[in-house]
C-alpha cells in the first residue's frame, strides 16, 4: 500500500503551509504535492498560539460552527495570513491538488529509496522531500524534574497545547501561575496570564529575561514594565522539585534556592530541540539541525530542510547557524521550493537574522530589534543592519533611535567600501553589541502588545 508523488513536505508547521503556497505560485500540477504532517489541522501561523489565542476575548472554547471544539479558533490564523497573504484553509489545499495527510506520523524515511514509512503503515514515495519537522518542546524530565503527568503543568509548542494551556487558565482565574523560562514563550505567556488575572510569577537562571538577545540594559526595561503590571521576577535560580496534592496536580514549585513557590498552574518555556530524529544517520547534521546549504539543500541532494530544523549559512555572519524565528520559517520554505522548482535561476539564502546571538567585544551592527513597526521601517532598518555603517557615537545613535536607521535609507549609496569579511564596527571603547542596536529599537515588543491590547478591551 503506497502513494507516490513528486514532491513530499513531512511536517504541517509555518513552514510547510509557506512552502506549499510558493509551489502553488510556482504551478505545481494537481497530484504532485503532498504534505505529511502528525498535527490534526492544515499547517498554520504558529505564533499566534502564544499571542491573541490566549488572549480572554479569544479563548473561550466553545465548539464552533463545525462542532469540533480543537478547531475553533481556526481558519482565522491558518497560513500565510502572517504574512499578509491568502489564508490556506483546507478548502485551499483540495482546490489546488494538493494532498494532506493530516494526524499522521512519519515512523521512518529511507532516503535511498526516497521513502516514507507511516504508523499506519503506509508508504509514500518522492522524488524530492522538504523536511519541515520544526523542533519540539524541552520537557522538564529530560533535566531530572517529574511533572510531565500533572494536569496543570502546560508547554506551548501546537494547537493541543494551548488548548490544554486556555483550559487549565480558565480553570484558576485569579490564581497563581509560575512561568519556568525567561525566553520568548515564558514573556509572552506571562503576559497573557496576567490579562486573564493571575498572579505571576517568572522564574529563570539567567541574570535577565531573554538573555540570548537582550542587553541588560535592554532588559531593564522589559522587566519595569511587567513588574508595573504586577509580573514577579525570579532570576538566577532554577525549578527543583514540584509539591503535588492528592489528585496529582501541582500546588508548589520549588526553588534550588530554597524558595517555594505557590502554584496553581506552571507553564514552562526552557527551549526546543529540532526534530531530527528521521535523518540522523542518512544526514549531515550542523548545531543541532540538519545541515543545509545555500539553497536549503541538504546533503542528499533530493532532500531539503526549512525552518527551525534547517543548519544554514548565513552570510552577514559568515556562518551556519539554525535559528529559531518565524520568518526564517517562511523565508528559508519559499527559497527551497524556489530552489527546486528553478535551481538555475535561485541563488543562495540570504537571510537576515532579527535577532543576535552572541556578544563580541566590538560593536556590531549585525542584526535588528524592530517589532510592531512599518513596512518602511523595517525595510529602513534592515538596509542599516546591511549597511553596516561606522558609528562614532553610540550615546547619539541611541538618542536618534529609529530616525537614524530611517535617515540612513534615505541617503544615496555610499562610494566606499564595506567589510565584507564580518560585521564589526570599531569604536574607541567597546560595548555591548546590542547596545548599538537599542538606539534602533522601537519599544513595541511583547509586553508593549499585551499592554495595547490590555488597554483597548480594558483588561490590565
Amino acid at each position: 500500500m503506497g502513494r507516490a508523488f513528486v514532491y513530499v513536505i513531512v511536517g504541517g508547521g509555518v513552514a510547510a503551509g509557506y512552502a506549499a503556497h510558493e509551489f502553488v505560485k510556482r504551478g505545481v500540477s494537481h497530484g504532485e504535492l503532498c504534505i505529511v504532517s502528525e498535527e490534526p489541522v492544515a499547517p498554520y501561523e504558529r505564533p499566534a498560539l502564544s499571542k491573541g489565542y490566549l488572549l480572554p476575548e479569544v479563548c473561550d472554547l466553545t465548539s464552533c460552527s463545525c462542532g469540533v471544539q480543537l478547531l475553533h479558533c481556526l481558519p482565522s490564523f491558518h497560513c500565510c495570513v502572517g504574512a499578509n497573504e491568502e489564508k490556506l484553509t483546507p478548502k485551499w489545499y483540495k482546490e489546488h491538488g494538493i494532498e494532506l495527510i493530516l494526524g499522521t506520523q512519519v515512523k521512518s524515511a529511507d532516503l535511498k529509496r526516497k521513502t516514507l514509512l507511516t504508523a499506519t503503515g503506509e508508504t509514500i514515495s518522492y522524488k524530492f522531500l522538504i523536511v519541515a519537522t520544526g523542533a519540539r518542546a524541552l520537557k522538564l524530565e529530560e533535566f531530572g524534574v517529574n511533572g510531565l503527568d500533572a494536569d496543570n503543568v502546560c508547554y506551548l509548542r501546537d494547537l493541543a497545547d494551548a488548548n490544554k494551556l486556555v483550559d487549565v487558565m480558565k480553570s484558576c482565574g485569579g490564581g497563581n501561575a509560575v512561568v519556568i523560562g525567561g525566553g520568548y514563550i515564558g514573556m509572552e505567556c506571562a503576559a497573557s496570564l496576567v490579562i486573564n488575572k493571575l498572579n505571576v510569577a517568572m522564574v529563570f537562571p539567567e541574570a535577565h529575561c531573554m538573555a540570548r538577545l537582550f542587553t541588560p540594559k535592554i532588559a531593564s526595561y522589559y522587566e519595569e514594565f511587567y513588574e508595573s503590571k504586577g509580573v514577579k521576577f525570579i532570576k538566577g535560580t532554577m525549578l527543583s522539585s514540584f509539591d503535588f496534592n492528592s489528585d496529582g496536580k501541582v500546588t508548589a514549585v520549588n526553588l534550588k534556592d530554597g524558595n517555594k513557590l505557590p502554584a496553581d498552574m506552571v507553564v514552562v518555556g526552557i527551549g526546543i530541540r529540532p526534530n531530527t530524529s528521521l535523518f540522523e544517520g542518512q544526514l549531515t547534521m550542523d548545531k543541532g539541525g540538519i545541515k543545509v546549504n545555500g539553497q536549503m539543500q541538504s546533503s542528499n541532494s533530493s532532500v531539503y530542510a526549512v525552518g527551525d530544523v534547517a543548519a544554514f549559512p548565513v552570510k552577514i555572519f559568515g556562518e551556519t547557524r539554525r535559528l529559531e524565528h518565524v520568518d526564517s520559517a517562511r523565508k528559508s520554505a519559499r527559497h527551497a521550493v524556489a530552489a527546486i522548482v528553478e535551481p538555475d535561476k535561485t541563488g543562495e539564502f540570504n537571510y537576515l537574522p532579527f535577532f543576535y546571538s552572541r556578544v563580541f567585544t566590538l560593536v556590531t551592527l549585525s542584526g535588528s530589534f524592530l517589532e510592531g513597526g512599518t513596512k518602511e521601517q523595517y525595510e529602513a532598518i534592515a538596509q542599516a543592519t546591511r549597511l553596516k555603517p561606522a558609528i562614532q557615537d553610540s550615546a547619539e545613535l541611541e538618542k536618534q533611535g529609529l530616525g537614524f536607521a530611517l535617515t540612513l535609507s534615505q541617503k544615496p549609496p555610499s562610494s566606499q567600501p564595506l567589510d565584507s569579511g564580518g560585521s564589526r564596527l570599531l569604536m574607541e571603547k567597546p560595548i555591548y553589541p546590542l547596545h548599538a542596536t537599542a538606539g534602533v529599537i522601537m519599544a513595541a515588543s511583547i509586553a508593549v502588545f499585551a499592554y495595547w491590547y490590555g488597554r483597548k478591551r480594558k483588561r490590565w
